[in-house]
């Protein structure tokens, strides 16, 4: 979600010295690839780059096809391969990658009421999961309608006129499927005779970070959750320690009593809690006031196993009923195990542990997956064929082979 927010910031910048801009987007995936679809980049016709759609090593020839889609205000459909098995895989080994990697590019026009931009600044507005479609044709490439549809809430939807109104009918329903199961899906069409795949991408809010206490502990807290593009709020009773001068990157900075802070905070399926004040009553007290709250998955409790089984022990004798559903949204001691000591690597260590927990995995070492490392829908698109591209500077088609690593970034 940073990405696009930063996506968005860039856009406005842009209008305002007045440059001319189209987006790129990673719509599919074969095989291995470092960005999964999904991934956007902005790019501005003086070069400037925001956001990215691989680890770099196909940004310098994306930003020529993006040029070439401002200049053309056409959208465009290339394809990356770097799977090939002759000499050209080579610079797949090199980066990491092996697969093949289609990528939309979409000139902005900001003369329309609503484009690719207006659509996803939509989608981050309020607190709320979206479904934004993408349509493409890996067989006709001058035919890519594009980005066009916006699904809100299963009763309120966006789209852009005299472009996505025709294949409204058939994709709605497939769009508030995803929303349901939250769940991007790919889907196959056939409208006029012409096969089209939609992106059907299912986006959620950003990462609410609720760290309970002010302590010098929780400012490498803020900055690396800062960096990840979540939003932070700090909450203590100690006025001198809860201020915006200490956590200038916080949003929201509360001074309030330990059972005045949740209610102040509205909780979502993407708010987390850290508590670590380093005072046992007021964690008890917020502890207790999370213990109602139905929605958040997650608590992290900073200290030894002894002190939250204390506080649940306390909260039981208070008369407090605790349930093992409740138990399982606490985590404590708070973080991954991997040996850390400092207040930066506590940090690392917390929000790699609710990463690991909003996303359903177990936060284990990569190596030792017998599966990839994203999984990914299955989708079924016609062979494409395969052209050798010697120099990817002189290259106009829109299928590249061995891309990766050439040409100057």
């Amino acid at each position: 979600m940073k990405e696009i927010t930063d996506i968005i910031e860039a856009y406005y910048k842009a209008i305002a010295e007045g440059k001319r801009m189209a987006l790129a987007t990673v719509v599919h995936v074969e095989g291995s690839s470092y960005r999964r679809p999904g991934a956007r980049m902005l790019v501005t016709e003086d070069g400037q780059l925001t956001g990215a759609i691989s680890g770099g090593c196909l940004e310098g020839d994306a930003l020529r096809k993006a040029l070439l889609a401002i200049s053309q205000q056409t959208n465009k459909l290339v394809t990356y391969d770097t799977m090939d098995d002759d000499d050209d895989a080579k610079f797949g080994v090199q980066l990491g990658c092996n697969g093949i990697v289609h990528i939309l590019f979409e000139p902005i026009n900001i003369e329309k009421e609503i484009h690719p931009i207006i659509l996803l600044e939509r989608a981050t507005r309020d607190r709320i999961n979206a479904i934004l479609v993408t349509i493409f044709s890996m067989t006709n490439r001058g035919n890519q309608p594009g980005t066009g549809m916006l699904l809100i809430d299963n009763d309120e939807y966006l789209v852009v006129e005299n472009q996505f109104e025709k294949y409204l009918d058939t994709i709605i329903q497939d769009s508030e499927t995803a929303l349901n199961s939250e769940q991007s899906l790919f889907k196959t069409y056939t409208f006029e005779g012409n096969k089209l795949t939609a992106f059907i991408e299912f986006l959620k809010p950003p990462v609410s970070l609720v760290i309970v206490g002010a302590g010098n502990d929780a400012i490498p807290l803020v900055g690396m959750a800062s960096l990840l593009g979540w939003t932070i709020t700090v909450a203590d009773g100690r006025i001198n320690q809860a201020t915006a001068q200490r956590f200038p990157l916080a949003h929201q900075v509360l001074v309030a009593k330990s059972n005045e802070v949740i209610s102040q905070i509205p909780c979502d399926a993407q708010t987390v809690f850290v508590l670590m004040t380093h005072n046992y009553n007021y964690d008890l007290g917020v502890l207790r006031e999370f213990m109602n709250s139905k929605n958040s998955i997650y608590i992290g409790s900073l200290g030894p196993k002894k002190k939250l089984e204390r506080m649940l022990a306390d909260l039981k004798d208070d008369g407090f009923e605790v349930t093992e559903e409740q138990i399982s949204r606490i985590y404590g001691p708070v973080g991954l195990d991997i040996g850390a000591e400092t207040s930066e690597e506590i940090a690392l260590s917390v929000l790699a542990e609710i990463k690991a927990v909003l996303n359903k995995t177990p936060g284990t070492f990569l190596r030792d997956k017998t599966d990839v490392i994203h999984s990914r829908p299955i989708l079924n698109i016609p062979a494409l064929e395969k052209r050798k591209v010697q120099n990817l500077l002189s290259s106009s088609d829109e299928d590249v082979s061995g891309s990766c690593g050439i040409g100057p970034m």
